[in-house]
């Protein structure tokens, strides 16, 4: 279920930036419906990425991390919507990303906009207050 949650926020938070910057857009024939389904595909396929190669990359730049006090996780974050990107671009739908600048923004965006909906939403555990 907590998987479920995370997709959701990043597909908010994915749709939501790319209503505010101009260089992430959603490639989609235009219809509601079809709207949705790209944004939940691509959302999927970001949580993934998230998932799976983002603590390889963190781990491997570890140094990165120190040497900035954390600020290389706007870089890592950037590379991580650029890949995500790349994946979409060899279908008809999907994520484009202008460049790595846009990609650095739209990643402090859309970290932004997925602590504030993490902290509004329940992850699907109960929290110690709730067992008294």
């Amino acid at each position: 279920m907590s998987f479920l949650i995370k997709v959701l926020i990043n597909g908010v938070a994915l749709w939501l930036t790319a209503l505010w910057i101009s260089g992430v857009d959603f490639r989609t024939d235009g219809t509601a419906l079809n709207t949705v389904i790209v944004v939940a595909v691509v959302s999927l396929l970001f949580t993934l990425v998230n998932a799976i190669v983002k603590p390889l990359v963190q781990l491997v730049s570890i140094l990165f991390y120190i040497l900035t006090l954390g600020l290389f996780f706007l870089v890592v974050n950037a590379l991580m919507l650029l890949l995500t990107s790349w994946i979409t671009g060899f279908t008809d739908y999907g994520l484009e990303v202008d460049g790595f600048w846009t990609a650095v923004l739209a990643g402090l965006i859309i970290t932004v906009i997925s602590v504030i909906l993490t902290v509004i939403l329940p992850d699907g555990k109960k929290k110690d207050r709730d067992r008294r």
